[in-house]
């Protein structure tokens, strides 16, 4: 019975994760000049460093941008991000992220 409840509070708070990105696609769209010198308006990478962000999940992508915005992520591309994440808003990523999510890989 205790796997069940577990199993249940799991799922839960899987599809909370999934369902946290609401960005709308079409405003995502008009906020992405920034990014897309290095991802590209199609989501595909301008050069082999820079990830490919098409198909990607938008709750992946929020995520991610948040975590540089708010000095929680390093590596590598962290000293390039995390400027271009500072002046977002959560609603300016939750949008870029449903774009880029939005688009076939």
């Amino acid at each position: 019975m205790k796997s069940l409840l577990v199993a249940t509070l799991l799922s839960g708070a899987f599809l909370a994760l999934e369902t946290q990105a609401a960005g709308d696609p079409e405003a995502g769209e008009g906020k992405i000049s920034t990014c897309a010198a290095c991802h590209g308006t199609d989501g595909i990478g301008t050069a082999p460093i820079y990830p490919n962000l098409a198909g990607q999940k938008a709750t992946y992508l929020e995520n991610s941008m948040k975590a540089y915005r708010d000095d929680q992520r390093g590596g590598a591309m962290a000293a390039m991000m995390t400027p271009q994440a500072k002046g977002l808003s959560d609603e300016d990523i939750a949008d870029i992220a449903a774009y880029y999510a939005s688009l076939e890989p």
